[in-house]
């Protein structure tokens, strides 16, 4: 819409003037490319997407193998570190696995046992959640869903000291009543 004059009669643009929101004569419209700027480059068939590596260039280095020390102090921090149960034996199973022999080993049984203790407490909490709507009875029961809770997680900090001992001092630990997901 144009803009009224004073006398309240709208502008009319003057014949072969732009009107507004128009491009003006030699102007690229809106997200073509400015005349003279470089092109943005369309790969040609059979030549690599962007990301991918190029003929010639170096490939990515695989990480460097742990020394004896650190794939025993990961091995042994895997165990300790299943106090805090799921993220950190996830993490260092993920990153440290394929750098250490030990640390591979140790690392996936302290994860099979904190994904086992990790889904006991998960359960567990839902079931105390669920209970604790009954009345009276529901409320007792729940309660004691919660004291297993606490008993389950206090059975994990010991069995994770006991594991990281175990490692520290050059053996190995194996988790009682460890339903092995990772093989």
């Amino acid at each position: 819409m144009t803009d009224p004059t004073p006398d309240g009669v709208p502008n009319q643009p003057q014949p072969g003037q732009p009107q507004p929101g128009q491009p003006q004569p030699g102007q690229p419209y809106a997200g073509q490319p400015h005349p003279g700027q470089p092109q943005p480059a369309q790969p040609q068939p059979g030549q690599p997407y962007a990301g991918q590596p190029q003929p010639g260039q170096p490939q990515p280095v695989p990480a460097a193998p742990l020394t004896a020390q650190e794939d025993n102090q990961w091995a042994m921090l895997s165990h300790f570190l299943n106090i805090i149960l799921l993220i950190p034996a996830l993490i260092i199973y993920i990153v440290f696995k394929d750098r250490g022999p030990r640390v591979a080993v140790e690392s996936k049984e302290a994860l099979n046992w904190t994904i086992n203790v990790s889904g006991a407490v998960i359960i567990l909490n839902i079931l105390a959640a669920i209970l604790g709507f009954i009345p009276i009875i529901g409320l007792i029961i729940g309660l004691l869903v919660v004291l297993l809770v606490w008993a389950v997680i206090i059975v994990n900090i010991i069995f994770s000291i006991i594991g990281g001992l175990k490692v520290k001092n050059g053996g190995s630990y194996r988790y009682p009543v460890n339903y092995r997901w990772i093989k």
